[in-house]
């Protein structure tokens, strides 16, 4: 058994980039944590303190600073020793306690229990990431440590380990660009829920990689001639490929084991940004690149900070990938956000980038934490967030916007400003009238269109891709239905009420609060807004309210025929909770009535509707509408022509309803023999005597022998 590590050991490797007074305080944050554990063990058998130790040796790896280091040696101290926060900070001041305690309630979470306690957790970690981005660091490198450790805990234990891993640590170490952190976690969760799946991907690996070993060192051979000849400063080292991915690859882009290990990668590590470009055109020079597979993330850098340049070659009968960049970006690839405290001494233009976009992203967070109605809605939005797989876009200013792969001009719209994506209505795409719910590809320019006033379309749900736009677009449809809801309420209200020869105003708030309580709802407000909503009917809120308020009878009778019938006027743009029904397809000038939906407000329906109901007391259920004078909304109606056929007739139909400034929205022909046919057509009016020019003007082709209103 090798000896095990020691704080000695650790504390000369803290000497190649930390001072003395900061490596003792370190050494005295070990020697207090070692107290605190004195006797416990780990399952593995051994002392407690060698986990802590471990922790700070991963951060020590990622050149970490002294608070950082300490809070891993004292992370557990919290939790496991009962020594309270105040303590902590009396001893080592009060930003390591801080970030102590982040950690310690992070390591309380289990995020596999139940879907709503998952959620919570994850809220609470978004909450920590916002304080002070260090604790989730350290998470990451306790939680690395304790997955290459997980060997002898029991099986259930290591599977939910395993998944929570998967799920969340390795997508957030990706998130936050630490590249090898992520890929140890992503094989180690891997290779802990299917151990027999790791272990025949592995052996195939170690079996081909033997064969192909002369062909690895032949195509290296060559890179680094073609370098040498051309003055050019480069590392060639060979790239392993992972587990974790090899397995994903073959499960989700079904591709064969050798199809994925057919292709040869390489890295190269070069000095300036300058030498990349360079060394680019010389590999290009060497073998042919293969078209639509070169990628430029030095100019573009990827939404987590990382820079590189790739492009697929294809030599010596095999593909080659290759990736060129400069130790810097190297080190960020590698390290992510923790490369930031690397260069804390000497800051670089990249790292500081990097920390924005960071701290953009958990700021992200914290907005849709904001906006979500509950958790389990916020840690939908956040898992869309954590697997992206970006385009860039630019704003005609030429800003480049990242966006996961998939991302429509309503995501990019919100991703600018939620206010801009709220009032969108139209976009651009390269200067062209393009359609809100269309994909967009990497490199496009988009305009967002907005109009004062305008809002979201809850059929944008059903496009969008980031979590942002979603949780917006949720946010304010709840308020506006639930706006909309009570203004439609109190009319219905008022209009009952009118009945039974009372007005709203004079109801006292003893009497409103009996009923709210007889409902048992919370509040006057919630009342009418299921009124609005058609879960509760109006009429018997109303006769609840005007009973005599000193009586028991809230049910006071009353009879249902001197319901007043003053029509409710509307006017067509009521939003979301006044739909029109598609079986009548009502137009202004109908005679129309409404049906509440239970959940959805009203739907209008014409008078004469095959689905309304027939007896007496279905139809007292029914409101009576008028419509508002000024309407200029177009709606639609569905006309039914029979005509002689005749070339170009159907032409002559369009024309008709053109000029009567009528629009058509579909039209086809629905059977047809030598002789006659019938056309079924979609057009927009903006009311009934609008219909009848139109209706008129189609009548007037010769060919027409028949038209009608059709309303199923």
């Amino acid at each position: 058994m090798s000896a095990e590590p020691t704080v000695e050991g650790l504390a000369e490797e803290l000497s190649t980039y930390l001072d003395t007074t900061r490596i003792n305080q370190v050494r005295r944050a070990y020697y207090y944590a070692e107290q605190a554990h004195e006797g416990q063990m780990r399952k593995s058998g051994d002392r407690y303190i060698t986990h802590p130790l471990a922790v700070a040796r991963i951060l020590a790896d990622l050149r970490l600073d002294h608070q950082s280091l300490m809070a891993a040696m004292l992370h557990d101290v919290i939790e496991d020793t009962g020594i309270p926060k105040d303590a902590l900070t009396e001893q080592f001041g009060e930003d390591v306690a801080e970030l102590v305690d982040g950690v310690s309630k992070l390591t309380q979470i289990e995020f596999r229990s139940r879907a709503e306690a998952q959620a919570e957790n994850f809220q609470k970690m978004t909450l920590a990431m916002a304080r002070d981005i260090r604790v989730i660091l350290v998470k990451l490198a306790d939680r690395l440590h304790n997955m290459r450790t997980l060997g002898p805990m029991p099986y259930e234990k290591r599977q939910r380990i395993a998944t929570e891993t998967l799920d969340i640590y390795a997508p957030i170490a990706n998130r936050l660009g630490m590249h090898s952190i992520c890929t140890e976690l992503e094989d180690l969760g891997f290779s802990s829920l299917y151990p027999m799946r790791a272990k025949y991907i592995s052996k195939a690996v170690n079996k081909l990689r033997g064969s192909h070993r002369e062909i690895i060192e032949e195509i290296r051979g060559k890179l680094q001639e073609k370098l040498e000849e051309r003055g050019l400063p480069g590392r060639i080292l060979g790239r392993e490929k992972h587990l974790n991915s090899i397995y994903n690859k073959m499960k989700f882009k079904h591709k064969s084991f050798h199809e994925i290990m057919d292709v040869y990668a390489f890295r190269i590590i070069t000095d300036t940004e300058d030498d990349c470009y360079r060394i680019l055109g010389a590999v290009h020079s060497l073998y042919k690149p293969l078209p639509g597979r070169f990628k430029d993330y030095i100019a573009m850098p990827k939404a987590n900070g990382y820079q590189s340049l790739h492009t697929t070659l294809f030599g010596m009968h095999v593909n080659i990938e290759i990736q060129i960049r400069t130790e810097e970006m190297e080190h960020i690839a590698n390290n992510g956000i923790a490369a930031h405290w690397m260069y804390k001494n000497e800051p670089s233009n990249v790292t500081s980038v990097n920390q924005a976009r960071v701290d953009r992203w958990v700021k992200g967070l914290m907005e849709m934490r904001e906006r979500a109605d509950d958790s389990l809605e916020f840690i939908e939005h956040v898992k869309v967030d954590l697997f992206p797989d970006e385009i860039y876009v630019f704003t005609p200013k030429g800003r480049i916007m990242e966006l996961p792969s998939g991302a429509t001009p309503v995501d990019f719209a919100y991703a600018i400003h939620t206010d801009i994506g709220n009032a969108a209505v139209a976009c651009r795409i390269n200067r062209n009238l393009a359609s809100l719910s269309q994909p967009l590809q990497s490199g496009q320019t988009v305009e967002i269109i907005t109009a004062p006033g305008a809002r979201p379309n809850p059929a944008w749900l059903s496009f969008v891709i980031t979590g942002k736009a979603r949780s917006s677009i949720r946010h304010v449809l709840k308020t506006q239905k639930r706006a909309e809801s009570l203004e439609l309420g109190r009319t219905l209200l008022k209009r009952s009420l009118k009945g039974f020869g009372a007005k709203l105003a004079d109801i006292s708030d003893a009497q409103k609060q009996a009923v709210v309580n007889h409902n048992q709802v919370n509040s006057f407000d919630d009342l009418i807004s299921d009124i609005g909503l058609g879960n509760r009917m109006a009429y018997l809120v109303a006769r609840q309210l005007v009973a005599d308020a000193d009586s028991d009878g809230l049910e006071a009778s009353g009879d249902e025929r001197n319901v007043d019938r003053t029509p409710v006027t509307i006017s067509g743009t009521e939003g979301l909770l006044v739909k029109f029904a598609s079986c009548c397809k009502p137009i202004p000038g109908d005679p129309v009535v409404g049906v509440m939906d239970s959940g959805n407000g009203m739907v209008i329906h014409s008078d004469t509707c095959s689905r309304l109901p027939d007896s007496d007391e279905g139809r007292a259920r029914l409101t009576h509408l008028k419509w508002a004078k000024d309407i200029t909304d177009e709606f639609s109606v569905e006309l039914r022509v029979e005509l002689e056929r005749q070339r170009g007739v159907i032409a002559e139909v369009a024309n008709a309803v053109a000029m009567a400034d009528g629009n058509i929205e579909r039209i086809n022909v629905e059977d047809q023999n030598a002789k006659f046919g019938i056309v079924s057509l979609v057009v927009h009016v903006n009311g009934r005597k609008h219909l009848a020019r139109v209706m008129r003007r189609i009548r007037n082709i010769r060919a027409v022998t028949h038209i009608n209103r059709v309303r199923h």
